[in-house]
């Protein structure tokens, strides 16, 4: 198997991973976060199968207009990250629970401009903010990962402000599912989503319950 991507809690339990201290006061309908944690397929992924996610985007973000294409991002010239942009329903899940599902199974958040054997700028952890709020909460989590200890190194996460969100090219949307085969899916996205099922099972849709193999 590929070590492209590390899973960084398969041997941390969750209850290593504290309750975010901040809670982001959101409105009822839907809300959105954009996130980047190395390849967006596998990040993708992990975020659909959360309950109270309605949809997730593969996009960039972080560079121009000119240089939101897939050829360009990977030159890692761009300014751009590969980021999904996830729209979920704050009465069923909140801001902080996809803080630390995003902290503890969909990236490693202590890799620099990397995720195991994709390395460049376009593969940094980041949480791009649309609000001081949003902002405030993020930056007291990592304080409180990294005060807990969870990680045995620094967080690397940087925080950017959302000037703009550019969706990916079609073929990359719902790859994991459209694709299950595919070996860098199996090898990646496939233990994400799995290490997901595992340790959060409460945070499941019901059909990832029923075969927790399907990414779909």
């Amino acid at each position: 198997m590929s070590n492209t991507c590390n899973i960084p809690g398969l041997n941390v339990p969750r209850s290593r991973f504290p309750v975010p201290e901040m809670e982001l006061q959101e409105a009822e309908g839907e809300a959105h976060v954009v996130l980047a944690g190395g390849c967006f397929w596998c990040v993708e992924a992990v975020f659909l199968a959360i309950d109270g996610v309605i949809r997730v985007e593969s996009g960039y973000a972080g560079g121009s207009a000119q240089t939101a294409n897939y050829e360009a991002v990977c030159t890692g010239t761009s300014g751009h990250a590969e980021v999904v942009d996830v729209h979920y329903d704050p009465a069923k899940v909140s801001f902080s629970e996809l803080l630390r599902v995003f902290f503890s199974v969909a990236h490693d958040p202590t890799q620099l401009n990397r995720q195991g054997n994709d390395v460049g700028s376009q593969y940094r952890s980041s949480v791009f903010y649309e609000t001081a709020e949003q902002k405030q909460v993020v930056e007291a989590y990592i304080h409180q990962l990294d005060e807990a200890g969870v990680y045995p190194s620094e967080i690397m996460t940087i925080l950017e402000p959302l000037d703009a969100f550019y969706p990916a090219e079609a073929q990359h949307q719902n790859f994991a599912a459209r694709n299950p085969w595919q070996p860098y899916i199996m090898a990646v996205a496939a233990p994400k989503v799995e290490k997901l099922a595992n340790t959060w099972p409460d945070r499941l849709k019901s059909e990832y319950h029923q075969d927790d193999s399907d990414l779909g």
